[in-house]
């Protein structure tokens, strides 16, 4: 089926030389290169241990997927195998015509630098125009929250909507993404959406970035697993399946412990996700009166507990904004894409540059 698609798709390509690698702002409304033709991207999500590629046409179809394992601490090495999974994909499908690269590090303003990535060994590294000329096609590099919140605008939870998104993404940490007017905001330089480091509470609990009390203390994977081990270590009565788990060590307590034992009716391990639910659900609230967007979405791994996070995120949600009265408020989904995200909205950020 694929060797059809691609006799068909395939036709002569003009060559723009100097063609620039820096995009311009990623709008719903941009329209695709190409007259008529289907047009094919290639989306890369580089994470600490793997860094996997898709084939993608404009309508979100992902064609072909290959992954390798991350070098993580070999920034050179790494960047080379960018440039290999791109260089793999290409050749199967010639007709593609810019690459995207969502990567979990801070980007630059221009989009071109990774100024630091917490599990890499990139600082300061020209990522960007290196693959650009590595690979021969048009590149574009963004933070992978970034990246995430534009697959959701596109083709998941807020595919519907054509002005205005948040998304917080709930992993080992929280991250996060903004769209407004229909483009994903940057910010000045280029680091907007670090939703975790909002303020929760004052003189909290220290974060790794400096301050006391960020949100992603109280509600993110790390935090569902601190209530947990507290919670099995205050009440272990409560905590007999998730203590069972985890051989009766509550200090061996996992998030995936977690998620089984709520699932199958423990206490403690319910609770624990009532905490960052709350947490979670006041963040929205806060979010939803400050941009009020469409639609506010919640993703990352931990979204794949369903309604042991949703349930309590979205009850304190509307609860926060009771007083609103009449005004319409955002309404708040969960993520679709899932492991898809990175891939899809990489490769639809360079079909925009």
């Amino acid at each position: 089926m694929f060797r059809a698609l691609r006799r068909l798709l395939r036709r002569p390509r003009a060559v723009v030389p100097g063609r620039a690698t820096t995009p311009g702002p990623a709008t719903r409304s941009d329209t695709t290169e190409g007259t008529g033709g289907v047009t094919l991207t290639i989306g890369v999500d580089v994470g600490g241990t793997k860094v996997a590629g898709g084939v993608v046409d404009d309508q979100g179809v992902v064609l072909a997927q290959t992954r390798r394992e991350t070098p993580a601490h070999d920034p050179a090495g790494t960047r080379d195998t960018i440039v290999a999974v791109v260089t793999e994909l290409a050749t199967e499908f010639p007709e593609v015509t810019a690459v995207g690269i969502g990567a979990a590090a801070w980007i630059d303003a221009a989009g071109a630098t990774v100024l630091f990535a917490p599990n890499l060994a990139w600082r300061d590294e020209p990522v960007r125009d290196y693959v650009a000329k590595a690979v021969g096609l048009p590149t574009v590099l963004e933070n992978d929250a970034n990246v995430a919140a534009w697959a959701e605008f596109r083709y998941g939870a807020a595919r519907l909507a054509d002005d205005s998104m948040v998304m917080i993404t709930v992993g080992t940490g929280i991250g996060g993404g903004i769209v407004i007017n229909g483009g994903l905001w940057r910010g000045a330089n280029g680091v907007a959406g670090e939703l975790g480091h909002i303020l929760s509470v004052n003189d909290g609990i220290s974060c790794g970035c400096g301050r006391l009390g960020c949100l992603e203390q109280y509600a993110s994977g790390n935090a569902l697993i601190r209530f947990a081990q507290a919670g099995a270590r205050q009440e272990p009565g409560r905590a007999a399946l998730l203590l069972d788990l985890a051989g009766g060590d509550a200090l061996a307590i996992s998030g995936r412990m977690v998620t089984e034992a709520a699932q199958g009716g423990d206490g403690v391990a319910r609770d624990a996700f009532a905490q960052i639910g709350y947490w979670l659900g006041v963040a929205m609230a806060d979010l939803a009166q400050t941009f009020d967007p469409q639609v506010l979405v919640v993703g990352g791994g931990v979204i794949d507990a369903g309604e042991l996070l949703m349930g309590p995120t979205e009850r304190t949600y509307r609860e926060q904004l009771a007083q609103r009265g009449r005004f319409p408020v955002a309404e708040l989904k969960a993520a679709e894409t899932g492991n898809t995200a990175g891939v899809l909205g990489a490769a639809d950020l360079a079909r925009r540059m």
